[in-house]
């Protein structure tokens, strides 16, 4: 048992180590000169921030996928480029009245890396922001432009959960790769049926008995 949450607590002190460096170099770069006590205060301060004040522990997984995260940023650059022609789109047409809405999408992982990470990058594209996150159950509530239909809200909702799935595939856990792959599955699943579902009120064909 000891030896296993030493296991653990070493991983933790290893997924943590990008973290760290990352103040480390932010502390050097803001007094803009290299030497021993910089580094070392650096290094001190870095350990008190994420041991002392009171946050929730974000730990990395420890995984990079180059290719995934490759498209992740090809896939972002494209949204914003697309979204902010929409956006100035509809600024200047003189027909478009706003119709916005406040939706709340549940998310598929509970880390609070991902979480953030895809707050952040829903917020970078033009016409949807964040408003408030339920940390509790996975929920992201955000306000987005042009939401007219119910399809409209439901694109809204795919939007943000493939965001999630390309940051999660890029940069998540083994664990979480596979629970969003799955999640994809189902969703395309329910897609199809619905697609191949009659609509309401359809008459079905029925074929009269023969007397007998």
């Amino acid at each position: 048992m000891s030896q296993a949450h030493d296991v653990s607590r070493w991983g933790a002190v290893w997924r943590q180590l990008p973290l760290l460096i990352v103040l480390v170099l932010l502390w050097v770069m803001l007094w803009d000169h290299i030497d021993v006590l910089t580094v070392v205060s650096g290094v001190v301060l870095a350990i008190t921030v994420t041991r002392a004040l009171y946050l929730p522990p974000v730990l990395l997984s420890g995984r990079f996928n180059p290719w995934r995260g490759l498209l992740l940023g090809l896939r972002m650059m494209f949204d914003v480029g697309f979204a902010s022609l929409q956006v100035a789109f509809l600024a200047v047409a003189p027909w478009w009245k706003p119709s916005n809405a406040i939706i709340a999408v549940q998310l598929l992982t509970r880390s609070d890396l991902v979480t953030t990470l895809t707050a952040e990058a829903i917020s970078v594209v033009p016409g949807t922001v964040v408003v408030d996150i339920d940390r509790e159950r996975g929920l992201l509530y955000l306000h987005a432009l042009g939401t007219r239909t119910h399809a409209d809200v439901e694109r809204v909702k795919r939007q943000v959960l493939g965001t999630e799935e390309r940051i999660v595939l890029a940069m998540g856990t083994h664990q979480q790769a596979v629970d969003v792959r799955l999640a994809r599955k189902a969703r395309r699943a329910e897609r199809a049926g619905r697609a191949g579902r009659p609509p309401a009120g359809t008459p079905h064909d029925h074929t009269p008995k023969e007397d007998a």
